[in-house]
């Protein structure tokens, strides 16, 4: 989306609050013993007391407020009664929506409890990577260019990417152009990100696989060589210098 007045930033700054809010809270939610669904309807609660619509029910009819994927789930784990969390899981919480004509989107990985099964690293290296790849983002930069930081930065911790799950422009919908901010360089792609635009940019960071493959519930996206796969990722305003991270409060970077 490209903000052209002040009313369309304010709009894009009240959701991104409330996503990034229900996101944080729902992290901070999440106990050992508790189902997936208990949690997302948590979440979904907080969305609609600000009056927000889950994006992914809204725009795809997804079962569920949020996606929740647990341990080799890499995207769109669908909540359920029959997934029970458990110490040590790794889980991911994506949370997008709509309020009021506008959309973002952001998520998160993390080590439930203990770190029993040494997944900090992976979410570490998801979180960091991300940082790095939003504060080289400003006007006139391309695109490809972030995705081969990423991809750089994530080898060099000892890890993949997940090449067919990507970043993408929100604002007046969930996904719009640019449509692929993708995790590794595709050097025929020549567009650059533009200032006063607004994108999330999120990082797919894999220990074994480099493709998202869909199970049979025709939602669930798990690696194609197995593994785990960790997920971070903010709404973002582009300026021609420091980006405004307008998810900033989910905490996801302490």
């Amino acid at each position: 989306m490209s903000i052209s007045k002040e009313s369309e930033l304010e709009g894009m700054k009240r959701v991104s609050e409330v996503v990034a809010t229900t996101l944080r809270l729902m992290r901070e939610h999440a106990k050992v013993g508790m189902s997936t669904k208990e949690l997302d309807n948590f979440g979904g609660e907080i969305l609609k007391s600000h009056g927000a619509k889950s994006a992914p029910y809204e725009t795809y009819g997804f079962p569920g407020y949020s996606c929740i994927s647990i341990n080799e789930e890499a995207a769109h784990g669908i909540p359920s009664d029959q997934k029970i969390l458990k110490e040590g899981d790794l889980v991911n919480i994506d949370v997008s929506a709509e309020l009021d004509g506008f959309w973002a989107d952001n998520g998160g990985s993390f080590v439930l409890g203990k770190d029993i099964h040494n997944h900090q690293p992976l979410v570490d290296a998801s979180r960091d990577i991300l940082h790095k790849a939003i504060h080289s983002i400003k006007g006139g930069v391309k695109i490809s260019d972030i995705g081969y930081l990423i991809e750089t930065e994530a080898k060099k911790s000892g890890f993949k990417v997940i090449k067919n799950l990507a970043g993408h422009g929100v604002g007046r919908s969930l996904h719009e152009a640019p449509e692929d901010i993708l995790n590794y360089r595709v050097k025929t792609n020549r567009e650059r990100f533009r200032k006063n635009t607004t994108v999330a940019v999120e990082t797919f960071i894999s220990t074994q696989s480099t493709v998202a493959v869909q199970l049979n519930d025709g939602w669930t996206l798990v690696g194609n060589r197995g593994g785990y796969v960790t997920q971070h990722e903010h709404t973002i305003l582009i300026t021609d210098g420091e980006p405004v991270i307008l998810t900033q409060s989910n905490g996801i970077w302490g």
